[in-house]
Parts: C-alpha cells; structure tokens; sequence
C-alpha cells in the first residue's frame, strides 16, 4: 500500500492543468499496449504468406512456411496480455458462456478461435500433410507415432491426395485473407469507436492499425528468413529480399499517408479538443510520437528502404539496409501502439489538464513481463520449426530455379 502511494506521489508531480484524482493513474498499461502489437505480427505475416498461395509471387515462396509458423507462434501468446492485464483470467470464459455480439471487446474470444482453429491450423495441417506422412513413414518410435498423431492418421501420397491439400490451401488462405483484416481491424475498432476519447475517435483508425500490422508483419519475417538462413549456413536469397523490401516500402508509404491523413482530418476540423492534443503531441508525446515513431520508425526506414531498393549498391549493403530498416519499423510500430494506448489516457475527461504513465520494473504490469511476453512467441516459434520444418528439399529447389 506505501509503495502504491508512493507511486501516485511521484506521478502526481508530473500533472500539468486541471485533472480529476481518479485520472492519475492510467488504467491500461503496458499489457495492452503489447496486445496489438502482437495480433499486429500476427496478421501481417498472414498477409505476406497469401502473397506466395493465392497472387503467385513465387520470390516470396522461401518466406510461406515461415510466415504462417510466425503467425501462429504470436497467435498462441496474442491473448496473454490481455488476460494478464485482466486478473482474473478465468473470467474470459465468460465471453463464451455468455456471448454478447453488442461487445466488440466480448467478440475478440470468437474472432481468436476462429482465426485460430479454421483458419490458421487448418492451413498449416493441409500444407504439411504430406510432410507428416513422410515423417511418419519414416521415423521409428515416437518420432512415428508422433507424426502420425499430428497427422491425424493419414497415409495417402498419391497426386491426387497431395493436389486436394494445394486446392485446401489456397481456400482457406482466401477465407484468411479477411479474416487476418477483421482480426485486427476489429482492434482498432475497439479505439476508434470511444466517442469520449478525442485522441481515438476516428474512422480511419481501423484502417491506420490495419496497414501498419501489415508493415510490422513483412518487416518481421524479413529479419527471420535473414537470421534462419544464416543460422542453416545458407545465403537468403537476394530475389526474395528484394521483394520483401519492396513490398514493405509500399505498404510503409500506405501506412504513413493513413496517418498523415488522419492528423490533417483532425487539424481541419480544430474541434475543441485540438488544444489538448495539440498540447499532448508537443509534451507528452514529442519524443514516443515525434522522433521514435515518425522520423525513427517510419521517415528514416523509408528512406533506407529507397536507397537499399532501387540504389546502386551492392548486395551486402542491400541486405544491411533492409535489416536496419526491418529493425527500425519494429521499434516504430511499438511506438505508435505506445502513443495510442497510452496517449489516449494522458489527458483528462475535461480536456484540460495532461498526467504521465511511470512504468514498473516488477509486476504483472511491468517491463518485465512485457519482456516475457515478447521473447515467449519466439520461444514458441523456434519449438514449431524443429516440429514442422519450413525448409524442405522441392521449396528449396523450386525458389532456385524461379530466382
């Protein structure tokens, strides 16, 4: 109790203006910032791999297995923010108990385990089948009867079996397509539809959450197919970096004239609350949204992303180019998550006076659990690829003779 006191003391000292007592203390913290920038990767990486199933960009064909076990290794973590952040977790059960379509909060267990287990799994089964049933063949003990669990008693390797997995594939993918939109859309939604909360009250905020997911899904996969190739002693292949870096620089360019958009929409309509905003991003917010998320994670990226892209340099800079970049885009997508949930709660309901969020070391809510909630779908990522390896030998091949 001292140590909580202490704290609102220490945070009191930093109140500007006029706020009510009940607003010192902001009541989503970290957690619910990491929240989406996990279902973020989530959904962006799911993107990326159609591009390789359902528009045939065979550059991209090295990054389709990694994409969906990156997607699916984020997806299993995406809610334990949120359940942390909550309590008591056992009361999520509740939105499925007790269902209420009016929530869109409540809707987020239904949106999950759809994406999950029809959508995602499913996918991952059928492009894997055949693997399985190899492995199965071909192992001895449990390692057979693992496989063969995994895939779920099946035996056929005709062409026939194998071309119905291709045909699964690529409907479920186009099923996924929309529903990797709706998965985190619906997280922007869930802000952009607070009427009260001027700093997240607009349309376009949906659509900003939507392409910067697709930007922060591209660039994390970039940096996985890099660092798997060289820990396999293998070179990535330069066709299919240049097409990541390509792709990441448009849907970049997307993303920031979403956001250049959505501050000129609220410039031009200067309701009353444009003073504490105004005063928000000048203060509060100058370094998180300023320097961190505009000029860091998106001006300075783009930039390295041109040169590295259509510049005249060699392969070994090009690669160290979209690196840094991929890097750089990760620590600005964090940041606008950052400026977003945080942001939206540092001014008060009067719309006059500005508070401050001081971050823990310890705790459910501090930096290290958020620490752990960031490495654990790494953790879980590196276990799904010793399970289901993305490099298979007809991959391989195939992207050879296409580069």
């Amino acid at each position: 109790m001292e140590a909580h006191l202490a704290h609102l003391a220490a945070v009191q000292q930093h109140v500007t203006g006029f706020i009510y007592p009940n607003e010192i203390e902001l009541q989503w913290s970290l957690l619910i910032v990491i929240y989406p920038y996990i279902t973020g990767l989530v959904a962006g990486a799911f993107i990326l791999a159609s591009l390789e199933k359902v528009f045939n960009v065979k550059e991209l064909q090295p990054t389709y297995r990694l994409a969906l076990l990156t997607a699916l290794a984020f997806l299993f973590v995406a809610p334990l923010p949120l359940l942390a952040h909550l309590g008591h977790p056992e009361r999520a059960l509740q939105m499925f108990l007790t269902p209420n379509p009016n929530s869109a909060m409540a809707m987020f267990g239904f949106v999950y385990a759809w994406y999950l287990m029809l959508v995602l799994l499913l996918e991952i089964w059928f492009d894997y089948r055949a693997d399985m049933v190899r492995w199965s063949q071909e192992g001895k003990g449990l390692t057979k009867a693992f496989y063969w669990v995994l895939s779920l008693g099946s035996r056929s390797m005709s062409k026939e079996a194998i071309a119905v997995d291709h045909k699964a594939v690529y409907a479920i993918t186009l099923i996924g397509i929309p529903s990797a939109f709706i998965l985190h859309g619906y997280v922007g939604f869930i802000f952009g539809s607070i009427k009260a909360n001027p700093w997240w009250s607009s349309v376009l905020i949906p659509i900003v959450f939507l392409f910067s997911a697709i930007v922060s899904g591209i660039a994390l996969i970039l940096l996985i197919y890099y660092i798997t190739s060289l820990l396999r002693g293998e070179q990535p292949l330069m066709s299919c970096l240049n097409k990541l870096a390509s792709f990441l620089l448009y849907a970049l360019i997307i993303d920031l004239s979403l956001e250049t958009l959505d501050f000129i929409h609220r410039m031009y309509e200067s309701e009353e609350s444009i003073h504490i905003l105004s005063e928000l991003i000048y203060s509060k917010l100058f370094i998180s949204l300023t320097i961190i998320q505009i000029l860091l994670g998106t001006v300075g990226p783009m930039l390295i992303l041109v040169f590295s892209r259509y510049g005249k340099l060699p392969d070994e800079l090009k690669r160290l180019g979209y690196i840094v970049a991929s890097l750089l885009i990760q620590v600005g997508i964090f940041s606008t998550r950052w400026n977003v949930v945080i942001g939206g709660q540092l001014f008060s309901k009067s719309l006059r006076g500005l508070t401050v969020y001081k971050m823990e070391m310890g705790g459910i809510e501090g930096v290290m659990s958020g620490i752990g909630f960031l490495v654990l779908p790494i953790l879980i990522f590196l276990v799904l690829i010793k399970i289901l390896p993305p490099w298979t030998e007809e991959t391989e091949e195939t992207v050879e003779t296409t580069a």
